[in-house]
């Protein structure tokens, strides 16, 4: 009785099994299985009962070489095969198989169990498949990529070949008219006949000319490079409209037409915007006013439309009573090189830029522009802008301030290599009463810096031997030189200036140089440097105590320890370095948190390059996202403070690091 319960048990234990399971016998003929193998199989027990084990597998040769494989090792495990059903199904196993004994130790045979894995393979070849096609998609996509690498790479080039023409083409122009504009108005200062004062007169207004037919075309050039950038200066409003006004006042006047001023009396003292730009909007729109007026009146409106806790918003008008411009040409006249007719161009003159460059100053600053016309009656421009409101004082360096024979005692170093220049740059600095001397380029204004002091440099940026930037990276880097330095530029495209301000100049001015515009730099610059409180060798001091904090082993391998490309790529670092220090310290103070922003935004990328910890990496990271939800902490102050130091230790010991590869490669 209990050896029939046994076997009940056993049979139960091998039917529960949902793998086929079969015995054989040492003639490789089956001697039993379980209902699984009957199913895989499509026969009865009766039907496979001591039949050949091997008739039911695709490859019978194989089936019987596992077979002997189990008799010679005792055992065998996952031996893929494939099982064949009466019917023509197959089924994946995996045949593992060992040999069963009787008491006396004798092999009677060899129990196989063939585990399905028709499913498995099936999800493996799917997923084969699917990696051949996604190595297929990949390769489609990377060569996509390529085409528009090089797409990118052709159009950046013909936008690089661009750039390189205006700029080229704006200094060629640009000095001479320099030497051509400002003699003539030094002339006008001096008595002259009325004939003689007529004929200057003529020169310099041919000139001016001149120079916005160049602006129109490097302003287009920005604008279609990405390159416009706007500045968040602190500026009284109501000063700027009446400037802007007053420049064309004769004009108007001389054509007989009225001028009307209106200006919100609600709009605050000092809001801080982009002033510079403001008055390109308000000039071409007025100048287009006054070009296009014969008779009537110009009227030039300012009016507070909203105003909050943070901001303003304010709505600008220039309105005419000329000739108008026809219904169908509205919807294109803030297009590049458009008119309102085919002979406005012969008629009044003019690029057909002007409202161009006006929409694209007005919209990235996120206004909006409009006009109305009607033929015969006027024209009227409105735009809208938000400024920022402010507690600060205004600027007052916009080229309108008066020149004050007191201020005295300023010695002015001026770099300039053309003989022209050079002598209206002596003439002038000679009206203002400072002390001038000159240096015909960069590597002669180096040796007289380190043999003489001077208050302030104007340096020209185009030179031979060395040129201004090399100039004032070296009065920086090597002398450790914080001397005022303004560049003096006859191409003033976005590229030369974000490059002045990366190599350490304070400020620029456009050839043909206004007097009193450089009269209000060289003396605003001056008075900072006097005024300073702060010391930067205490930073030093301060600085010189920590441990090193950068770790080149990183930037050796990425340039293959290649001295000139570790010299090249660490000049890069202390060339863009300090700029974005002092960037993100100013911003600090202004609360300018989008500036802040940025300015620890390109701070970051470099900290892994010159193998600086990630603690600081982290740091800045953790100031970016301040900036970013603006959320007052008490942390951001330290912040700042650590993150200059950090940076100026790096700049220190890598300074060192281009000291010594110099060394070791002369």
């Amino acid at each position: 009785m209990q050896i029939e319960q046994e076997s009940r048990y056993a049979r139960s234990l091998i039917e529960a099994s949902l793998d086929p399971l079969v015995t054989i016998n040492t003639e490789g003929k089956i001697t039993d299985m379980n209902n699984a193998t009957a199913n895989i199989t499509g026969l009865t027990r009766e039907d496979l009962t001591g039949t050949d084990f091997f008739d039911y597998f695709t490859e019978p040769q194989k089936a019987r070489e596992v077979y002997q494989e189990v008799f010679a090792k005792g055992s065998v495990a996952d031996s893929p095969l494939t099982l064949r059903h009466v019917a023509g199904k197959l089924t994946d196993v995996l045949f593992n198989g060992s040999v069963y004994k009787n008491e006396s130790g004798d092999i009677l045979g060899v129990v196989i169990v063939a585990r399905d894995v028709t499913e498995q393979k099936r999800i493996e070849k799917e997923i084969i498949e699917a990696r051949v096609l996604a190595e297929q998609a990949t390769g489609i996509a990377e060569e996509a990529k390529n085409k528009a690498e090089k797409a990118t790479r052709i159009a950046e080039d013909a936008v690089k070949a661009k750039q390189q023409f205006l700029s080229n083409m704006s200094h060629e122009i640009r000095t001479p008219m320099n030497a051509i504009i400002g003699f003539t108005k030094v002339l006008l200062k001096t008595d002259l006949s009325s004939k003689q004062h007529e004929y200057l007169t003529a020169i310099k207004l041919s000139g001016d000319a001149l120079i916005v037919l160049i602006n129109d075309i490097l302003d287009l050039a920005k604008v279609d490079a990405g390159k416009m950038t706007f500045e968040k200066t602190p500026f009284k409003m109501a000063m700027s409209i009446a400037a802007m006004i007053h420049l064309f006042e004769a004009k108007i006047y001389e054509k007989n037409l009225g001028l009307v001023r209106e200006y919100d009396t609600r709009i605050p003292s000092v809001l801080v915007g982009d002033p510079v730009r403001l008055h390109q909007i308000i000039l071409n729109l007025i100048s287009n006013a006054v070009k296009f007026t014969t008779q009537g009146k110009i009227t030039v409106s300012v009016k507070l439309l909203s105003e909050d806790n943070e901001k303003v918003n304010i709505e600008f008008a220039v309105a005419d009573t000329g000739i108008g411009i026809p219904a169908q040409k509205l919807s294109r006249i803030f297009e590049n090189f458009q008119q309102a007719t085919s002979g406005t161009s012969r008629l009044y003159g003019g690029t057909g830029l002007g409202l161009a460059i006006v929409k694209q100053l007005v919209e990235p600053q996120g206004g909006v522009i409009q006009v109305t016309s009607k033929v015969d009656v006027g024209s009227t421009f409105s735009f809208t802008l938000s400024f920022q409101k402010t507690n600060k004082e205004a600027e007052t360096d916009f080229g309108f301030a008066e020149i004050d024979g007191a201020v005295k005692n300023i010695r002015v170093l001026v770099v300039e290599d053309i003989a022209l220049n050079q002598l209206l740059m002596k003439t002038l600095l000679d009206d203002f009463g400072f002390e001038r001397d000159i240096a015909t380029n960069g590597r002669i204004a180096i040796e007289k810096l380190e043999k003489d002091s001077y208050d302030i440099i104007l340096m020209d940026l185009q030179m031979p031997e060395m040129n201004g930037f090399e100039a004032t990276e070296h009065i920086r880097t090597i002398m450790k030189s914080t001397i005022p330095i303004i560049a003096l530029t006859a191409d003033v495209t976005t590229v030369d200036l974000a490059k002045c301000k990366a190599v350490g100049m304070n400020d620029y001015i456009a050839k043909p140089v206004d007097e009193r515009v450089l009269y209000s730099k060289i003396v605003s610059l001056v008075k900072k440097v006097s005024t300073k409180i702060v010391e930067p060798e205490i930073i030093s001091e301060q600085i010189s105590d920590r441990e090193p904090c950068i770790d080149l082993a990183y930037l050796n391998q990425r340039t293959k320890s290649n001295p000139e490309l570790m010299k090249e790529m660490i000049s890069l670092y202390l060339m863009q370095t300090p700029p974005l220090v002092n960037a993100m310290k100013q911003s600090f103070l202004d609360k300018d948190w989008e500036g802040l922003y940025n300015a620890v935004h390109k701070m970051i990328p470099s900290f892994s390059i010159m193998g600086i910890s990630v603690d600081f990496e982290n740091m800045a990271k953790k100031l970016q996202d301040y900036a970013s939800s603006q959320q007052k902490s008490a942390d951001v102050p330290e912040l700042v403070k650590e993150l200059e130091y950090i940076c100026l230790q790096a700049c220190n010991e890598l300074e060192e690091e281009v000291n010594r590869i110099k060394f070791v490669t002369t």
